[in-house]
Formats: C-alpha cells, structure tokens, sequence
C-alpha cells in the first residue's frame, strides 16, 4: 500500500514540476510577443524591451536548468536566480509603463505574472535551504 501512495506523490510531483516550467516557458513566450509589438523607432523602448526579452526568457531557461539541478545547493542558486531574473523583468515592465508610455493591455498581466513567479521562486530557495 505503501509503495502506491509513493508513486502517486511522485506522479503528481512530476507533473506539477512539467505545469510549472510550462508556465515559465509561456510567461517567455508573451514576453517575445510583446516585445514585437513595441515600437520600433523609439530607441528607448527598443533598450528597455531587449533588456525585459533577456531576463524573462532567462526566468524560463534558468528554471530548466533548476531541474535538473545535481544538488541542492545548486537547485537553490538557480531558483535564486530565477528570482532575480523575475524581479528584474518587473523593473522592466514598469519603466515601459511608466516611463515610456506604453499601455499594451498585456504589460499588466506579464507584469502580475512576473509577480507571481517571483514569489514562488523565492519560495522554493526558501524551503530548498531549508531542507539542506
């Protein structure tokens, strides 16, 4: 009976793992789209949008890595970074918002998104160093 529960935790753990880096690599994805969508003849936001490009796909590539992480301590330094990526994807967002004008309905929802992965990268280093 044992051995059932612990495959059916793992089942749903491995799915939760492919759900989530699923929703990391859709967060890079709206972030691609937006950028195509920023106007090209402002340089400012050409700056700003290049710099939002690399840290929110960074999010994404940086969780894959996470995974298949050969310790815990180098899961924590990838979750960690994922943070910092997130964080920084924010600053980005609302400097295009702010600063530049930008009013694409979809800045506020990366932005809300952006928040939300923030926190549970911040999260999973908390309870990796934890568990080490």
């Amino acid at each position: 009976m044992g051995n059932t529960v612990e495959i059916v935790a793992k089942s749903n753990s491995a799915e939760r793992k492919e759900q989530f880096r699923k929703r990391t690599k859709s967060f890079a994805s709206c972030v691609i789209r937006l950028y195509v969508e920023l106007p090209r003849a402002r340089a400012e936001v050409q700056v700003l949008g290049r710099q939002m490009l690399r840290s929110a796909t960074s999010v994404a590539a940086n969780d894959r890595e996470a995974s298949r992480a050969r310790s815990q301590a180098e899961f924590v330094a990838k979750a960690e970074q994922c943070a910092q990526e997130a964080d920084e994807t924010i600053l980005w967002l609302e400097l295009l918002k702010e600063d530049c004008g930008i009013s694409l309905g979809v800045l506020d929802a990366l932005h809300k998104e952006a928040n939300e992965l923030l926190a549970i990268f911040v999260t999973m280093a908390r309870n990796a160093k934890r568990n080490q």
